[in-house]
């Protein structure tokens, strides 16, 4: 039996915002313990050029929303931005997980095969098939954010390990 897209989507994305929830709690929990002001944390940064904590959870919500959309072909929700407390971002985390917890693996028929059109109209466009834009796109785009969000709290001193970053499997 071969590998569905929806598998290789849907249920990733769900383990590694649940994790992430409760990596966010966990540092929250850090920072009232320690008397950090949370804001340090969330606008913290691994270099200046690097986004802060509070947009590397946005934009790992954003590709599993708009990944897990296109692929079922659905259009892909608009999320109102200003996520700058750690309710906030548990708010995006349980959003995103709404939406795809909705997705039904029927949506995603030939998902493999459909063409998605990134930056569409614009001289970025491009056109990639449906799994490239999962296995060689949207999934590597999406653990490259959850890990920076790990990777920013860790540096910063919470006590989080694998099994934090992994979540229930």
């Amino acid at each position: 039996m071969s590998l569905s897209m929806y598998a290789a989507s849907v249920p990733v994305f769900q383990q590694m915002l649940a994790a992430l929830s409760g990596v966010l709690a966990k540092s929250e929990a850090h920072a009232a313990e320690r008397k950090i002001e949370p804001a340090a944390l969330l606008q913290s940064r691994l270099f200046p050029d690097m986004f802060p904590l509070a947009r590397q959870v946005q934009v790992a919500c954003d590709f599993a929303t708009s990944v897990s959309a296109r692929l079922a072909g659905v259009e892909v929700p608009a999320y109102e931005g200003g996520d700058q407390t750690f309710a906030d971002l548990q708010q995006r985390i349980a959003a995103t997980l709404a939406f795809i917890g909705g997705l039904d693996a029927a949506q995603f028929p030939n998902s493999a095969e459909r063409e998605v059109v990134l930056r569409p109209g614009t001289p970025k466009e491009r056109r990639i098939g449906g799994q490239a834009y999962l296995m060689a796109y949207g999934l590597p785009q999406f653990f490259f954010h959850i890990t920076t969000a790990y990777d920013l709290l860790r540096h910063n001193g919470v006590e989080i390990g694998k099994k934090d970053f992994m979540g229930a499997y």
